[in-house]
This record gives C-alpha cells, structure tokens and sequence, in this order.
C-alpha cells in the first residue's frame, strides 16, 4: 500500500498526468459534497435551536425583539470567541482560499476551517446577512487540502485538490456542477487547461450527486420557470436592468470597501456593530436575515410589489456589506442573488405595467438580475451565465443574460473603477495574488520536474578514498555537510581536479581551505513547487535550493535533487 501511495505522489507531480488527476478529482467530489450538506445540515439546526422554523429560514415569523436580539446577540458572541484567536487563524471564505492558494501554496490550515464551519453555521443560524457559498467553499477546498497534506501529496496537487473541491462546493449547494466547474477555474485558480478542467469537472459531477442523493433532490435548489425572451425590442431594457444591477454592486463593493476601514477594530466590536445593525433593519424588515432563499421563492412567486421588492434589495446590500466588511464568517453570492432577483422582480413588474404587449414574464427578468449581480459581485460573468442556465434548464435566457452581466461588469468596472468582492478584500489586506502565466506555470509545476538529482553529500575532510566514487559518479553538485548539518554546495566539476591537485601533497583535503566556489543553500520539501523554490531562494537570499523527504523509519532528511535560480528561469523560458 506504502509502495502504491509513492507511486500515485509520483504521477501526481505531472501536471498533465490525466488519469492520477481524474481519481483525485472522484474523491475530492465526493468529500467535499459530504462536507457542504453537512454545513448546511449545521445552519438548520443551529436556527431550529433559537425558534426559527421553515429549514432555517423562518425569520420573519419571529417576534419583533428577537429578529433583533438574535443577530445582535450572535454577531457579539462570535465576536468573543474570535478574540480567543489569532488573526491568522480568524481567516476563512473564498479571500482566505485565493489567499493561501498563492502565500502557502494551496495549505489550507485545519483551525481556520473548523472556525469556518462551527462559526459559519452559528453566524446564518442567528441570522447574519450573508450566504453559505463562500463558506462551502471554503470547507470544499479545506477538506481537500487536508486530505493532500495528511498524504503527502505534492504541493501543484493541493491546487487542483481545492480546485476540485470549491467545484464541488458550489456543485452541492445548487445542484449546478457546470456553474461550479467555471466558478473554480474562473475565480479560485484563474487557469483555463485541459488538464485541469478533467479532475474539476469530475468532482463536481460527483458532489452534485452526492448532494442530490442525500438531500433527496434531483432538480436545481432554485429551480425557476422562465419562458424566451418576448421581443428583441426589450434588449435595450435588459441592458438597463444590468446596469441597474451593477450600480446595486457598485453600491455594496463602496460599502464593504468602507467597513474594511476599520479591520483595525478590535473584532468583538466589529462584529457587535455589525450584528447591532443588522438587527436594526430587520426591525424594520424580517426579509434581510438569513441566508433569503424563502424571500427568493416569493418573488419568483410575484409575492412582493415593487417598493418592497427595491426596499428588501437596499437593506439586503447594506446588512450584507457590513457584515463581509467586519469579517464575519459569511459569503456573498446568495445575498447577490437575493438582490438580483429583487432588481430583477422590480424591473419586471414596471416592464408589464409600461409596456405590457412587449414585457416578457416576470421570472425571465428575476433570472436576468440575478445572473448580472453574481457575475458584477463576483467578477466572473462564465460561471454567472452557466448557473442561470443550468438554474433556468433553459439554454434560450443566455442572449440576454450575458447582456445583463456584460453592462453590470462594465458598470462595476469600468465607470465606478472597483474590483469584485473578494479582491477589494484582498487589497485592503494588502494581499498579492498574481494570476500570470509565469505565476500559474512556477504553482502547477513540481520541483523534481526540472531538479538535478546528480548530487552527493560529501563530508568537509576527504581522503583518498572519498575521491574514487566521485569520478566514477562525476556529479553535477556536491552538498558539502559536516557533523551532519549541511553546509553549502560546490560544482561537481570544480572539487575534483581540486581534490586531485590536493590530495597529491596531503593525506587529507579541508574543503574550507578550497578556493573553488561556494553555492548558498536553502532547504524546501520534496512536495514543494517551482514557486515556493524561487520563494525561498529570494526570502533566504540563497542561490540554490535543495529538495529533502524526511524518511518516516529514521526521522533523518533525505537529499533528492538541486535547483538554482537559473535552472528554474531556463525551465520556464522553455515552457512559455
């Protein structure tokens, strides 16, 4: 089994090693769907604990105190136990796996993602303004990185394992595994490749159908009946319901943007603030705690007229936003959806009433708003237009659904100059994730891909007979070590005429008496990749780094391979 396991690690550290991939892709599927109706399993009876019926989403039956005690109440608990924390181990959602993606190489903590799933279920359970995506993508990703860590799998593995993973996630939570597969790629690794569509397309297939069988369902969750589009006169409607839409993200990204402000805070009073606020508005309206699917449903249902349609949008932005700015455990993409369905429903009643010969039916338009608030919010208009398909099973809504999220982009983009959701938090924690394509080649790429592995330990005193097996083997480096610490490396081709000129007028040669040049040293792990090689060159000012596995019988390093920052830079001028 040991031998099989060495094996798959082996075929994993090729990147276009399809068939390693695609089983990866099977069993990252199936546990990261586990995980997400386990979280969602958690939400409902974390609210079924404070009185609220319906699945967890009955809010608005409550009384009036508790729709603001409760939010209030839980918002500031959270708040003292994240005061336990360390701020490292605060992080979670989609930030924190884009985040760590490219700082740690895809290691996704096990403290961040137990808070993710304890604080995130308890957060939607007592009614914070936010959605379960961003969490279950979290927790698909982590549950996935966890698994690669405990195997030892190689580090450009653990990319395409919380690929996989943030796949299945969203796959699971709306029955949509076309939408999840774009979503990861588009969003999460920002790489489009053959080779990485097949594990991701895999996982998400199999937590969809994990999903579908455990929870008994087998359409879309938000399931919505539209018909075609009624007239080519109402494109340029459609455009101004994406613009509206856009300025609705504009408006909440300017929000979050200016509660990230104040992250200096301490956290038990952001999260008493925002929790304080959220349950102010639901005084006012119910509608905006939770997670909003059921509010979702009526509209769809044409229960709610256009005042309280724009009224329950506008506090939905603003409980929203503050609650992402203060860093509560909640994500953005169901409340977007919640808001698009809003402008939507809204645009659609004032089509029938302005021109009701041209107007198609409401639901077309309650889909077109959501697909262009996902793809503003998120900034990933492929994986916004395959949800609304998928949601709608209607291929004829793409034409204007694309027009929608194409004029709501370019509203968030281009005329108020902002970035999407996760990458304004991004900025404001001063995080850099570059998504060029020398970045995605130095993070897929595994270092025994390019490593020298003519290398021999050598002692610092040699004799005479330390010389013959060096010109029989004539390495490339030799790793000078003394009292077993390693100490730096000299050319293969540089010590032996040196030891020969030597070792004729002394029994004995002393390396450190050797004019012959010194290579600096860095070590970094057999998992590693290309990436965090040049990583550690650079922070440790090495000139070469040297690739170890520690054996499990000893506990001892053993050497596999060299790598210089010229052999990584030939390496990659090769690939691009």
């Amino acid at each position: 089994m040991r031998q099989l396991l060495k094996n798959y690690r082996r075929y994993l550290t090729r990147y276009d090693s399809a068939l390693s991939y695609a089983v990866l892709g099977i069993v990252a599927g199936i546990a990261s769907g586990l995980v997400v109706l386990a979280f969602e399993l958690a939400i409902r009876e974390c609210a079924r604990l404070f009185g609220v019926g319906d699945g967890g989403e009955g809010f608005e039956t409550l009384p009036r105190w508790l729709a603001f005690a409760l939010p209030a109440g839980g918002a500031s608990v959270l708040g003292l136990l994240y005061m336990l924390l360390k701020p490292e181990d605060r992080e979670t959602g989609i930030v924190h796996v884009v985040s760590r993606m490219h700082s740690h190489y895809g290691a996704l903590p096990l403290r961040n993602s137990l808070l993710q799933f304890v604080a995130g279920a308890f957060a939607l359970g007592t009614g914070q303004s936010g959605g379960r995506e961003g969490p279950g993508v979290h927790l698909g990703g982590a549950v996935n990185s966890l698994l690669g860590q405990g195997l030892r799998l190689p580090n450009n593995s653990l990319r395409t394992l919380i690929a996989c993973g943030t796949a299945g996630g969203i796959a699971a939570a709306f029955h949509t595994p076309l939408a999840g597969v774009i979503f990861a790629m588009e969003v999460i690794i920002v790489e489009y490749s053959v080779a990485g569509f097949i594990p991701v397309m895999l996982s998400a297939v199999a937590a969809s159908a994990v999903s579908r069988t455990l929870s008994g369902g087998d359409e879309a969750l938000l399931g919505i009946s539209v018909t075609d589009l009624n007239s080519l006169w109402e494109i340029p409607y459609i455009v101004l319901l994406g613009f509206v839409c856009g300025l609705a993200i504009a408006a909440f990204i300017r929000i979050l943007h200016f509660t990230l402000q104040f992250a200096h805070w301490p956290v038990a009073i952001r999260f008493a603030i925002a929790g304080i606020f959220t349950g102010a508005i639901a005084l006012a309206v119910p509608e905006t705690l939770g997670l909003g699917y059921d509010s979702l449903g009526l509209i769809l249902d044409n229960q709610f007229l256009v005042g309280m349609l724009l009224l329950l949008a506008g506090c939905k932005i603003l409980a929203t936003a503050v609650s992402c700015g203060a860093g509560l455990p909640v994500g953005v993409i169901g409340p977007s959806l919640l808001i698009g369905a809003c402008i939507g429903g809204a645009m659609g009643a004032i089509a029938q009433i302005l021109q009701p010969e041209l107007s198609s039916d409401i639901p077309l338009y309650i889909a077109i708003g959501m697909a262009a608030t996902m793809g503003a919010i998120l900034n990933a208009p492929l994986a916004a237009i395959l949800a609304v398909i998928e949601l709608t099973q209607s291929i004829n809504i793409a034409m204007p659904a694309l027009l929608a999220i194409v004029a709501a982009s370019l509203t968030n983009t281009s005329i108020f100059h902002q970035r999407s959701a996760h990458r304004t938090i991004l900025k404001q924690l001063q995080r850099v994730v570059p998504s060029d394509p020398l970045n995605q080649l130095l993070h897929s790429t595994d270092v025994t891909a390019t490593m020298d592995v003519r290398v021999v330990s050598v002692p610092i005193l040699l004799d005479e007979d330390d010389l013959e097996p060096l010109l029989e083997f004539t390495p490339t480096w030799c790793l000078v070590e003394r009292e077993g610490q390693d100490l730096y490396l000299v050319r293969g081709d540089e010590l032996v005429p040196w030891l020969r000129e030597t070792l004729a007028a002394h029994e004995t040669a002393d390396l450190t008496a050797a004019t012959i040049r010194r290579w600096t040293i860095a070590p970094v792990p057999l998992q590693a990749t290309l990436r965090q090689a040049m990583d550690t060159i650079r922070t440790s000012t090495a000139e070469a780094v040297c690739v170890y596995e520690r054996s499990r019988a000893t506990g001892k390093r053993i050497l596999h391979g060299v790598l210089t920052r010229e052999s990584i830079e030939k390496f990659t001028l090769d690939r691009l």
